[in-house]
């Protein structure tokens, strides 16, 4: 069996990855010292537990709306979402919903 390459370079720049090198990977229980193996086990523990929130939660909800307006929002990139809660309110500081 042929020496693998190196998985960085001289430039550091990372290859990617073959199927041989991940059959040479081994499972980190095999690899990792004890005490890391608690370490992350406990991290893994309270991942996903939020803390307080700064400001109000939203509510999750669904609603329909026109492609265009979808289409719109979208094309702002990432935070779309707020964007129409944005418009949202603001609409909702001259007008009645009812």
């Amino acid at each position: 069996m042929s020496k693998p390459k190196p998985l960085i370079d001289e430039s550091g720049e990372v290859r990617e990855l073959t199927a041989a090198d991940l059959r040479r990977f081994k499972p980190a229980a095999d690899v990792l010292p004890a005490d890391l193996q608690a370490q992350l086990k406990d991290m893994n523990r309270s991942a996903g537990v939020r803390g307080p929130q700064k400001a109000p939660t939203k509510q999750a909800t669904t609603i329909r709306l026109s492609p265009e307006v979808m289409s719109a929002f979208k094309a702002t990139g990432a935070g779309w979402q707020t964007r129409i809660d944005d418009a949202l309110k603001d609409w909702l500081s001259t007008h009645s919903p009812a």
